[in-house]
């Protein structure tokens, strides 16, 4: 069941709802979360000072989203930032025709809202989580007068965005000169860790979401992501079993990504 996000309210989702975690399978009804550590180690915070990362986790709320649950749609305020603490959310746009273009596919560790949260904007597209997740909301008000408080806060920020803005363009980058199959071998290669160009010589790897949701993200169509695979398999590449996906020689599939 979707439970649609007030406007009027930063945080849509139930705070003290109990949520079973996507990846580990534990009840999360009751849990100990370190909320300092966890922003300590977010790379827009990285670089803070412990008594900043605690002045900001005095105005942090942990969210529980069950799958399909909206965090916030197209258009609503937007209050603060987001971080993943596990599970997965994805970031889309709507046509007026109803077409969905995924922008965004994130998981534990990542966070979304911070640019439009400093551009004192609305939101400008909408978040549904694809799997039972856990996140923290970091109250907006709390990281300006943070800002406010401490000038090298802000350059200390500005070093976490900017090395987001530098993943964007890099992943810009990727769908304007790459070819279809050439992005589906990359999104194989990254997620699960693979692109870490270990030795290991076989890997099995789990779609994150829905072959339609994957497709949108890499700016495919849902044909042509399903044609690739095939390709890919008849090739001898991989070997598709539903969401998993074999891969017997992980650098004849990285040889083949030239």
């Amino acid at each position: 069941m979707m439970h649609n996000a007030p406007t009027n309210n930063p945080v849509p989702i139930n705070l003290i709802r109990g949520a079973r975690g996507a990846r580990t399978g534990a009840s999360l009804t009751n849990p100990d979360i370190p909320i300092h550590d966890f922003l300590a180690n977010i790379p827009l915070l990285r670089d803070a000072a412990a008594d900043e990362v605690d002045r900001v986790a005095a105005g942090t709320r942990r969210v529980y989203a069950q799958k399909g649950d909206v965090l916030f749609r197209r258009g609503d305020p937007c209050e603060g930032f987001w971080v993943i603490l596990y599970g997965q959310v994805k970031l889309a746009v709507t046509s007026p025709q109803g077409m969905e273009k995924v922008i965004e596919i994130l998981g534990p560790g990542l966070t979304f809202g911070e640019a439009i949260m400093f551009m004192d904007m609305d939101y400008v597209v909408s978040s549904h989580a694809l799997a039972d997740s856990l996140l923290l909301h970091v109250s907006k008000t709390t990281v300006l007068a943070e800002l406010e408080r401490n000038p090298a806060f802000a350059r200390k920020m500005l070093a976490g965005l900017s090395r987001r803005l530098h993943g964007l363009i890099r992943d810009v980058e990727s769908y304007s000169m790459r070819s279809g199959t050439e992005r589906v071998i990359g999104f194989l290669l990254r997620i699960d860790g693979t692109d870490n160009g270990d030795d290991s010589n076989t890997s099995t790897v789990t779609l994150p979401a829905s072959k339609v949701t994957i497709a949108s993200r890499l700016n495919l169509t849902p044909e042509h992501f399903s044609r690739v695979l095939h390709d890919l398999s008849a090739a001898g590449l991989i070997v598709v079993e539903g969401k998993t996906i074999q891969v017997p020689d992980m650098q004849r599939l990285r040889d083949f990504q030239g």
